[in-house]
């Protein structure tokens, strides 16, 4: 096989041509920051998340085959140029950028922290390095897709964060919201990338209270770490000086727990031990 690229969490390989593998690692980043540490055994629930998610949604997948307990197999496609999230809870940059005036939410909603939304919000983002959000006029006026597929996109990922949220509150987990990717495959859009931790927000029903920072069982663990020690902060101001942000050592209670919380989510979804 041909090594392709190296992302966050994945290395590519071509495979023939009409397939590649994704090989998951142990690596973490958060806030676009790239740590030094890994997370044990972070890839294999990443692989094993992916392929759980793919045969249990009934929406058109690149997925083929697990390849081994980290690599999974997929149908190469066109990738579409956006991001799309759904949020179904208040929480997360949805809250700050309310307060900043940048969007605008729905009248009568409950703007009280980790309130459940009346409906499910589409709002997707700008596929790079720092993901940008976009409105649907914004990402037609960019070209990044069509009228039509923009609707497609906007109707489908609710559905399967609907679907998707119906298994996690079964086992007794809230998906608070979803972040999927889409390509172009034999010219029908198709699901794609993979789906875990990584890729939402779990949070465990027993502990779940409105108006609190909320038990993450997904990456946000790191994330309100870096934020509660000031590090978001710095680099933030890191970057607006041209600068590259430096990662901080992950205290090892952190990485253990990341470890812990990662099995434990897969093995009530996915109703098997890892």
């Amino acid at each position: 096989m041909k090594f392709l690229t190296s992302g966050k969490v994945k290395d590519i390989y071509d495979v023939d041509e009409d397939t590649i593998l994704f090989k998951f690692s142990d690596r973490v980043s958060a806030y676009d920051v790239k740590f030094k540490q890994d997370i044990p055994q972070k890839g294999e629930v990443l692989c094993k998340f992916a392929e759980f998610w793919f045969n249990k949604l009934t929406v058109p997948n690149h997925f083929v085959r697990r390849e081994s307990d980290t690599e999974i197999v997929v149908k190469k496609m066109q990738m579409l140029p956006i991001e799309c999230v759904v949020r179904g809870y208040f929480y997360g940059s949805l809250v700050n950028r309310w307060k900043n005036g940048q969007i605008t939410l729905p009248e009568g909603i409950d703007t009280t922290l980790a309130t459940k939304l009346p409906e499910p919000i589409f709002d997707p983002t700008t596929k790079s390095e720092h993901d940008i959000p976009i409105s649907k006029s914004k990402a037609l006026e960019m070209n990044l897709v069509t009228e039509e597929q923009y609707k497609w996109l906007e109707k489908t990922s609710i559905e399967i964060y609907k679907k998707m949220a119906e298994i996690a509150d079964g086992v007794g987990f809230i998906l608070a919201d979803l972040k999927l990717e889409f390509g172009i495959l034999d010219g029908q859009i198709t699901l794609g990338d993979s789906i875990g931790p990584d890729e939402y927000r779990l949070w465990p029903k027993e502990s779940f209270q409105v108006g609190k920072i909320q038990e993450a069982y997904d990456k946000q663990l790191l994330r309100d770490w870096l934020t509660a020690n000031g590090y978001q902060k710095q680099f933030d101001d890191a970057r607006n000086a041209n600068k590259e942000p430096v990662a901080p050592k992950i205290p090892q209670e952190i990485i253990e727990k990341m470890t812990e919380r990662y099995v434990i989510a897969y093995e009530k979804l996915a109703g098997k031990t890892l």
